[in-house]
């Protein structure tokens, strides 16, 4: 962690097929050794797969897929006294988002189905209907939240 000052925070300019900065962040995020080029290929193949499987707009369903998997609470770790407690924390909103996108491809990613389209269509439909490994991630972190919440007033 930076001890002068704070890092600055990019902005990310929005996609080109749906104007969305949401979109173009799950893109990069996405992107291994730096190809770009086949993360938008697969994240486009997708959204068609998403549309013919719904019939509902696919951005939207995206969305919506981020916006349930984004975690309200989270525990980190506080030394005090010699031990060590799991203290709760309200999570900012940039890495509400961030948190939400990396779940959602790590279970995309641990998915049986053949390429990387049908498995990223298959959890983002998942994490929009509440189901899914993403979502069991977020409800595991909220779980070990609440179950530590006796250890709030250790917030910094």
């Amino acid at each position: 962690m930076a001890r002068r000052r704070s890092a600055e925070t990019r902005e990310v300019a929005p996609d080109s097929v749906y104007g969305s900065t949401l979109a173009e962040k799950f893109i990069n995020s996405m992107m291994w050794d730096g190809k770009k080029t086949v993360s938008q290929g697969i994240f486009y193949d997708a959204l068609e797969l998403l549309k013919e499987r719904s019939g509902e707009d696919p951005l939207k369903m995206f969305k919506k897929a981020v916006e349930n998997c984004k975690p309200m609470l989270e525990v980190k770790t506080r030394r005090v006294g010699g031990a060590n407690y799991q203290v709760p924390i309200e999570v900012p909103p940039n890495r509400k988002t961030s948190l939400a996108i990396r779940w959602i491809l790590m279970g995309a990613r641990g998915r049986g189905e053949k390429g990387m389209a049908e498995r990223l269509a298959g959890e983002l439909m998942d994490a929009a209907n509440l189901r899914g490994s993403a979502i069991k991630k977020k409800d595991d972190v909220h779980r070990m939240a609440e179950a530590n919440k006796a250890f709030a007033h250790y917030r910094w």
